[in-house]
């Protein structure tokens, strides 16, 4: 074997560990899981013959289809967008210079590694309308004189969780935008100061333009995380009342490991796996675009 051929080979040789791995964890797992989808799937999960888009066609015709595609929407639109915003906001103020700084980046950071699971628990304790700590809070400082039912109906329920989400979201993009942040050279503001540019004109033909490829990144991969998220929702309201708060990731849950409907359940996991590709390739193709401007 010549010289060159192995400098081809080379790097193929290292990647091939991870190579296995995304095969055995990843790409294997989504096989068998298409498969599924086009096959017919007995309560215990046992495949059968091939039925076509017949389990695709069940999902589509269950009653609460409509509400959780709808409730999904709104929930990766409402988290990631409010999230982008809020999280922009505050990197721009933990970018300045102030006492304290890093103590405040500290804080900013507990939401984000906090287990989902505990921050849903604690959002439950504190709405509760007998003994909560938001009720307590408001009857002590005499802003209310009784106790008020926060979870009054599904819609203010659902609510209290697109909160929750963009409670915890708001971390991972403030950080995201602070590195984009402190990567622009200073002598730009210098040079606009100097020209006798405004802070709005700083910000938005300066600052915005490059903080922009760390914002996108951060934006594709919240949309990941959000439209996969489990552990909120679940602990909160279970989909409750009847998948009215449900998103499509616990709707799929509960149909295949309460309902045992594993045919429509797996065709809904395709569906939400179709959106994501379909997601990531706008992305891709933005990027690529742009690379090819440049």
């Amino acid at each position: 074997m010549n010289k060159t051929l192995q400098n081809k080979i080379k790097p193929y040789i290292w990647l091939l560990p991870s190579i296995i791995l995304m095969a055995l964890f990843v790409i294997f797992p989504i096989m068998i899981v298409f498969r599924l989808a086009f096959s017919e799937v007995s309560k215990s999960g046992l495949m059968g013959g091939f039925v076509g888009l017949q389990n695709f066609k069940d999902a589509i015709g269950l009653p609460a289809f409509k509400t959780v595609m709808l409730n999904t929407l709104y929930w990766v639109i409402s988290v990631v967008g409010l999230s982008t915003v809020l999280g922009f906001i505050i990197a721009m103020v933990l970018n300045q210079k102030f006492h304290g700084r890093k103590i405040a980046r500290a804080i900013l950071v507990f939401p984000w590694a906090t287990s989902l699971v505990v921050q849903a628990s604690v959002w439950n304790y504190i709405i509760k309308y007998e003994y909560g700590n938001l009720n307590n809070i408001l009857l002590n400082l005499g802003i209310i004189k009784e106790a008020i039912n926060w979870r009054s109906s599904y819609q203010i329920e659902f609510l209290w969780e697109c909160g929750v989400g963009i409670f915890v979201t708001i971390p991972f993009v403030a950080f995201c935008v602070l590195s984009g942040l402190q990567s622009i050279d200073g002598t730009l503001y210098e040079a606009a100061d100097i020209d006798g540019a405004s802070y709005w004109d700083k910000l938005w033909r300066i600052t915005v333009p490059l903080v922009k490829p760390s914002l996108t990144v951060s934006t594709v991969l919240n949309i990941i995380y959000v439209f996969n998220s489990f552990p909120i929702i679940y602990t909160m309201t279970r989909g409750a009342p009847a998948n009215k708060t449900d998103t499509l990731v616990t709707y799929l849950y509960m149909l295949n490991f309460y309902d045992r409907q594993k045919g429509p359940a797996t065709a809904l996991s395709v569906i939400g796996f179709l959106v994501l590709c379909i997601c990531a390739g706008v992305y891709m193709v933005g990027v690529m675009r742009k690379e090819e401007e440049l």
